[in-house]
């Protein structure tokens, strides 16, 4: 009797019987182990070896026996023993083309009888919804047209879930399944249940005593599960995103000064119900260090350390914070190029004073690697242009090589906005004193198109349309164009900005507007357009200016002069005032101007983290042409902190503005008028001069040629789950309009007189964006003004 060495995988799918190909589908088994069979002999057969002349190969159909025989491994006439048939069983198996091997030997020929695994005819995905078939094509390993593995589809399952864990649908489940077809064939199919969002139902904190648990929540990139889960995804729980959080709060304490801070873990803890989450960061905050003496030193004979520092602007006493340090780095580097010491490189060394919790810092000037850029090589981007992405670099190739520069060139092109994501490396060149800049990026849409639809009580039903492109034809400019159009008014506008002019450091850029009203509560129409183009520049780290001409054209028309109130001969009926009868008059007009505004703003690069101040100051110069002389001042200053450990967020700010003409006179369109957006508690034109005539329907807002508004505020947390997006606050605003070039008797508040509101405000972060809610009371007013109690408008920081 011949000797049968056999073993078998399992076979739970594709059984003799047939299957129906329209709908039957049998459920795939996934062999778990290439020796799931057994090498059964008979005891004698382990003391044997076997010599065989012949191998037949039986069962086999797509796979060449040649192919069989080198997995096998089994020479002609060369003795083998009862292990060694057991080895090639074991390859034959592990080649994932067969689903079962027998070796039989009979006499001195070896029989192979295989049975192949079919081949994959299509894959479908059955039952997904949340992410597309094309997406999860890219995941799995299976492909059509190859020998189907029960091991890969497995895989390939795993990999569907591990994408649904990653939106935060850790209950999905994928099924692999088969559906037998003609000619050893099998669709494959994933049957997919997608399951519900595990969202985060809460997030706490152990170990923080500085700060409080609303305070770092949010810091933090995951959000808690609130009102607003059905449009919030912020609030899933995704591994990353927590590695991610992890960041977060290391650089939140560490801008801080608390140097020792450290994550010590995070627990996770799931819901019975597998649908939420509670996580809590197990935190060490450790002791806040102030800067203590900030030296520059040098180990470079041809180098003053006075000079550079001179330009340190650090101080002893001021919180510790790494970003300052690197900012006074790159501030030490950029003075090094400016005179003309390539390779000087700043090294700084930190001294700890645990006594008075004060870190010194010198700052030593040393020679680095004389190392230089050999070439930057640019993939990714498909539109846009490669200059856009080298502007970014203050170096280009031969330059020196310096890793902080391309760092913070990485940072600008993150911060373009126009990729998804960037990736910026060093590698050695051609030569060891050679680096290869490579910039990976993957782009991101950057157009919008909106249509919409508007309602209000003074230009009734409107409608408007708005494209904008912030990466226009890929140049890295922004072009923008929108259409509003409504029963008692019409805009249009349109913009282009070139934000490297010349390959520059200066922003060049053109506007066009024009807008006519004909509101049914004013008693004329108004049309105004403008060009202006300008330049804008860097003036230092956090100043700016801007120059630019301004060309613009106005008219009061459609003024019936029937209806202008005559004191000659007084008219009950009259419902326009003298002022803008006579302005009417005036016809069309055009200004030609000539302009600067300079700003300072320290909010993103000053010393402290949870203050800032902005700065602007702006004159238009008429007289370059056009029909009037005049000279336009605007102001603006504002002020911000956060105290009480940065739960109370106090804001002051200041605005105002001065009209003077030397030739013609302003007019109601060229006077300021000013609305609850800057002075809350007033509608638009509620508050300054106005001619108001008893017994008659005159009552006309003049605006007036100076402006002035204070605002102080403090914004608060009201107690509420910090999900729900909601905060307080309080407001207090004083100021005035007046100032008129030509008056009349019955023109009333020509003069200064300051108005006083109290308010108070509650913020949401809505899922349309952050809106504000203003309920105000005007505490000191003028009889004829006309008061807002309240207002909504999208919130903005300054």
């Amino acid at each position: 009797m011949a000797q049968v060495i056999s073993a078998r995988s399992t076979r739970r799918f594709l059984k003799a019987n047939r299957v129906s190909r329209a709908s039957r589908v049998v459920a795939l088994a996934i062999a778990l182990g290439a020796g799931a069979g057994a090498v059964t002999l008979p005891q004698v057969a382990y003391a044997q070896s076997f010599a065989f002349n012949a191998v037949s190969i039986e069962g086999n159909a797509r796979i060449e026996g040649s192919t069989i025989l080198s997995y096998a491994g089994i020479a002609r006439g060369e003795r083998v023993s009862a292990a060694q048939l057991n080895d090639a069983y074991q390859r034959l198996i592990g080649s994932g083309l067969f689903e079962s091997v027998d070796l039989i030997p009979q006499g001195s020929t070896l029989v192979i009888r295989v049975v192949e695994y079919p081949t994959v005819n299509r894959i479908n995905f059955e039952g997904n919804k949340r992410i597309k078939d094309e997406d999860l094509a890219a995941i799995v390993q299976s492909e059509s047209r190859r020998v189907f593995s029960p091991r890969v589809a497995e895989s390939d399952a795993q990999a569907i879930s591990e994408a649904y864990s990653q939106q935060g649908r850790i209950a999905a489940r994928v099924t692999p399944k088969v559906i037998k077809r003609s000619d050893n064939r099998v669709d494959l199919v994933f049957e997919v249940f997608e399951g519900g969002v595990s969202e985060i139902e809460r997030i706490g904190f152990v170990g923080n005593g500085t700060y409080s648990d609303r305070r770092l929540r949010r810091v933090l990139e995951t959000k808690q599960a609130g009102l607003l889960r059905a449009f919030i995804r912020k609030d899933t729980f995704i591994e990353d995103r927590i590695e991610f959080d992890k960041q977060l709060l290391n650089d939140f304490y560490a801008s801080r000064g608390y140097v020792d801070f450290r994550v010590t873990g995070v627990n996770a803890e799931l819901a019975e119900e597998r649908d939420g989450y509670f996580v809590t960061f197990n935190i060490e905050e450790g002791q806040q260090f102030k800067f203590g003496e900030i030296t520059v030193t040098s180990d470079l004979p041809d180098v003053d350390p006075e000079l550079f520092q001179s330009v340190v602007k650090a101080r002893p006493g001021a919180t510790y914070s790494p970003s300052l340090v690197e900012n006074e780095i790159a501030r030490l580097e950029r003075l090094a190029i400016k005179e003309g010491l390539n390779f000087v490189r700043v090294d700084p060394r930190i001294t700890r004073n645990d006594r008075d919790l004060t870190l010194d810092v010198e700052l030593q000037l040393t020679r680095g690697e004389r190392i230089f850029v050999e070439r930057i090589d640019i993939e990714g981007n498909t539109t846009t242009l490669d200059r856009v992405v080298r502007e970014q670099f203050d170096v280009v190739e031969g330059d020196p090589f310096n890793p902080r520069a391309i760092r913070e060139s990485a940072e600008r092109i993150r911060a373009l906005g126009f990729f998804e994501t960037a990736d910026v490396q060093a590698r050695e060149g051609s030569t060891p004193n050679q680096v290869i800049v490579d910039v990976n990026v993957e782009e991101k849409p950057t157009g919008a198109l909106s249509f919409g639809g508007s309602y209000s009580s003074t230009d009734g039903f409107g409608a408007s349309i708005a494209f904008s492109e912030r990466n226009f034809l890929g140049r890295g400019q922004t072009f923008s164009f929108a259409i509003q159009t409504a029963s008692s008014s019409n805009r249009y506008s349109l913009a282009f900005i070139e934000p490297r002019f010349l390959g520059r450091d200066v922003a060049f850029g053109i506007g066009l507007n024009y807008s006519e009203t004909s509101l049914l509560s004013a008693y004329y129409n108004t049309a105004e357009g403008t060009f202006q183009p300008t330049i804008t520049f860097p003036l230092s780290e956090n100043s700016a200016l801007q120059l630019r001409y301004t060309l613009r054209y106005s008219d009061l028309r459609d003024l019936d002069q029937t209806n202008v109130y005559n004191p000659a001969a007084p008219d009950p009926d009259a419902t326009i005032g003298e002022i803008i009868g006579a302005e009417g008059t005036l016809g069309e007009r055009f200004d030609s101007s000539l302009g600067y505004t300079f700003s300072y703003d320290t909010r993103r690069t000053g010393l402290n983290p949870n203050a800032g101040v902005l700065l602007e100051f702006g004159q238009d110069f008429g007289g370059l042409g056009g029909d009037t002389n005049f000279v336009r001042t605007k102001a603006r200053a504002v002020a911000q902190t956060k105290i009480m450990n940065e739960e109370v967020t106090l804001r002051a700010s200041f605005e105002g503005g001065a009209l003077h003409y030397s030739k013609g006179s302003s007019r109601v369109n060229d006077r300021f008028v000013i609305g609850p957006n800057v002075m809350r508690g007033f509608e638009y034109g509620g508050m300054g001069p106005r001619e108001y005539i008893p017994g008659t329907d005159v009552n006309d807002k003049l605006g007036g040629n100076f402006y002035a508004v204070a605002s102080f505020e403090a914004e608060f947390p009201l107690g509420l789950p910090e999900e729900y997006g909601i905060s307080g606050g309080v407001f207090y605003d004083i100021g005035s309009v007046w100032g008129l070039d030509s008056s009349t008797a019955n023109v009333l508040y020509e003069d200064f007189s300051a108005r006083h509101v109290v308010g108070v405000s509650v913020f949401w972060d809505s899922f349309i964006g952050p809106l504000r809610l203003n309920f105000s009371e005007a505490i000191k007013k003028e009889k004829r003004d006309v008061p807002l109690n309240f207002n909504l408008t999208v919130s903005t920081e300054f």
